[in-house]
């Protein structure tokens, strides 16, 4: 049956045109030349925008409605046990199917197809649940199994290619796995640069690869991330050219493990930074074998000597100082000692005795991302293990695709990328971040299924940061945890050398405390990248700390604490370690409501029309009741239903109906405070 839009219009109290706008938004489709429509899309449309005139009186009659289906139903459970139908009151006559399997995702198309629920009141029902969608769009498993139970049907979970967990393992080891070494191959070694910015990292890169990218630069700053490969007395090296060491800890953040040896770039002329320092201590705490290139030696101030005394303070010591840290003296400029750099890696990397199977599905790290006009998302990854193929399906943090063209670092076209090679491929739905992990899947449907998941796992880590202290203690009590790991900050060097002694006198039977990195000044976004990639505490002592670096730690679930006493941070870290800190109460609030009407009154429980006027309303929650501006009582919100359907939460600028019991009855114009209290585990 079908439906005039003029007529509809006319109905809603809108335009045909807007009607149209809607239709193009949603992506239903009707007939253009009639301008009808089908009468399930009709329904939806006087649903979403229908007047809200009579929608209280509606709502009251509704709720008591319910309210009295619900007593009718328990009296008969009570007669007939479990005999009752279980049938909902929102199934639908033209089911296919009571029960249906789905994966990890399903697209509202296919929802509608394999239930014989119409789109349109799959989305209408998303809608009255505040989620906005299209008939293409894929709706993840916890949505479709809560939503169609209205719809009387049961919705199970098929077997797949594993759980969202698999694709956000924060070890890329555990994603490969232990393979045989019957199937193992010598693979070539993966270098990052690192050191202090103008050392001499880009030019040196720059040599190596006899290219020149420095002088596009910006300040002759790495603006880009990019990989690429030699070849050095027939066996090749991969070089990660990262602008800075922020990136290499973003990706090891992320679980990615790409890099086996850090070269360090110091200045002959400038010795030690504090940002050669942050790169000792990312690179030590990353566990990757230290190569220092001393460079800029073509300079007549030139002095190695004095950067090798400075790097025996942060645990570097020469070989020919005694110790077993390779120091190779260099000029990018010139090219001079190049050359011995390079055969230097080559020992090293041997020592390492480099291997990976090349003969099974990719796993890859991607290094850099961006879009490309023509291609869309484009990714330069690192294979980490098997080979990666044009054609590939695969998955990518929460992006997915096929690969339908890949280059390699010199611009040409490749078929297939085995270990250790990087490659720059297109085909992705949008760009990962830098870190993801990419894995082969069998098919792109898996592929896109499983990336829903990931960007919902993510969405909701974003929203629910973790507090890195219990997560800690939880670690400490169950035995798991056996170094604390701590990034502290301190106004002056006499203050650290405090703090350590003090920390490192700590006792505990099985935890010891580390100070994995340390500096004098505020703290900086690399001090919060450096504590989110460790799992460590971030201290400061007498130091500041900017509104911008306490929001990248909420978000990376960091906790800071800044003191201006030591013995209470010796105190705090010492209850941390004995897993002491208990949980603390904290008030959430939501938002207010006023009530509009009581509609029904017995004892304690009343049904109530709301108006939201800020933030949500949360079912389940407690309300404080205000009269005339002063709190009379509390009461709790027993269920919310938006017209008929039960709802979670109800956001500011919508009626609603509440089940309350409390204790004062509410009156039209009383004034509603929603909030709740959460445990939370107590931050240092």
């Amino acid at each position: 049956m079908s439906v005039k839009l003029k007529d509809l219009a006319t109905k809603l109290d809108s335009s045909v045109e807007e009607l149209q706008k809607l239709l193009r938004e949603w992506d239903f489709t009707y007939d253009e030349k009639k301008l009808t429509v089908d009468s399930d899309i009709a329904e939806l449309l006087e649903d979403e925008l229908g007047t809200t005139k009579s929608s209280v009186e509606k709502l009251a009659e509704q709720m008591n409605e319910n309210l009295e289906r619900d007593i009718i139903k328990k009296q008969r459970k009570k007669t007939a046990g479990k005999d009752t139908s279980k049938k909902t009151s929102g199934s639908d006559k033209n089911l296919k199917v009571d029960i249906l399997e789905i994966g990890d995702a399903i697209s509202v198309k296919e929802l509608a197809e394999k239930t014989g629920v119409s789109a349109a009141k799959i989305i209408g029902e998303l809608m009255k649940n505040g989620i906005l969608a299209n008939i293409n769009q894929l709706l993840d498993y916890d949505t479709v199994a809560v939503m169609m139970s209205d719809f009387g049907v049961q919705i199970k979970r098929k077997s797949s290619e594993g759980s969202a967990d698999d694709f956000l393992s924060k070890d890329i080891d555990a994603i490969i796995g232990e393979e045989d070494s019957d199937d193992l191959s010598d693979r070539p070694a993966i270098i990052t640069v690192m050191g202090h910015v103008d050392h001499g990292k880009t030019k040196l890169l720059d040599t190596i690869r006899n290219a020149d990218v420095v002088s596009g630069e910006s300040g002759g700053i790495t603006q880009h991330i990019a990989a690429y490969q030699v070849t050095r007395k027939g066996k090749k090296i991969t070089f990660l050219d990262t602008p800075g060491h922020e990136a290499f800890t973003e990706m090891r953040s992320r679980g990615a493990k790409v890099t086996d040896i850090a070269i360090l770039v110091v200045s002959a002329t400038e010795g030690v930074k504090p940002t050669t320092i942050e790169a000792i201590n990312h690179a030590k705490e990353a566990g990757v074998p230290i190569v220092v290139a001393i460079n800029k030696m073509d300079l007549p101030e030139a002095n190695p000597e004095k950067v090798k005394s400075e790097l025996v303070e942060f645990g570097l010591q020469s070989e020919d100082w005694g110790g077993d840290t390779i120091m190779v003296p260099i000029s990018a400029l010139k090219g001079e000692g190049i050359d011995q750099l390079l055969d230097m890696i080559l020992v090293v990397s041997e020592m390492q005795e480099l291997k990976a199977n090349p003969d099974r599905k990719a796993v890859a790290t991607v290094v850099e991302t961006h879009m490309e006009p023509g291609l869309g998302a484009v990714a330069t990854v690192v294979v980490n293990t098997g080979t990666l193929k044009v054609g590939d399906p695969l998955i990518a943090g929460d992006a997915y695709g096929k690969v339908k063209a890949m280059w390699d670092d010199k611009g040409d076209r490749k078929e297939s990328a085995g270990p250790a090679t990087p490659v720059v491929i297109a085909g992705l739905s949008k760009t990962p971040q830098a870190g993801d992990i990419v894995q082969v899947m069998d098919s792109e449907k898996n592929a896109r299924e499983q990336a829903v998941q990931v960007e919902a796992v993510r969405r909701d880590d974003a929203l629910n940061a973790k507090n890195i202290v219990g997560d800690l203690v939880r670690q400490i009590q169950s035995g798991e945890l056996k170094v604390l790991k701590v990034v502290l900050k301190t106004d002056t060097k006499g203050s650290f050398e405090a703090i350590k002694q003090s920390l490192e006198g700590i006792k505990h039977d099985e935890v010891m405390v580390k100070v994995i990195h340390s500096g004098v000044g505020d703290i900086t976004e690399s001090d919060v990248m450096m504590a989110s990639a460790s799992n460590a505490l971030l201290l400061g002592f007498h130091v500041g700390v900017s509104q911008a670096i306490e929001r990248s730690a909420e978000q990376r679930g960091v906790d800071i604490k800044i003191y201006k006493i030591i013995y209470k941070m010796i105190e705090d870290i010492t209850r941390i370690l004995s897993g002491l800190l208990e949980p603390e109460e904290v008030v959430v609030e939501h938002g207010t409501a006023k009530v509009k009407e009581v509609f029904f009154t017995k004892k304690s429980m009343q049904i109530v029309g709301l108006k939201v006027e800020t933030g949500k309303l949360v079912k389940g929650t407690t309300l404080r009741v205000f009269r005339n501006d002063e709190q009379i009582g509390e009461g709790t919100i027993q269920t919310l239903k938006r017209v008929d359907k039960d709802v979670d939460e109800m956001k500011a600028g919508n009626d609603c109906g509440i089940q309350y019991t409390g204790q004062v009855l509410l009156e039209a114009g009383d004034k509603l405070e929603c909030y709740e209290i959460e445990m939370r585990e107590r931050s240092l």
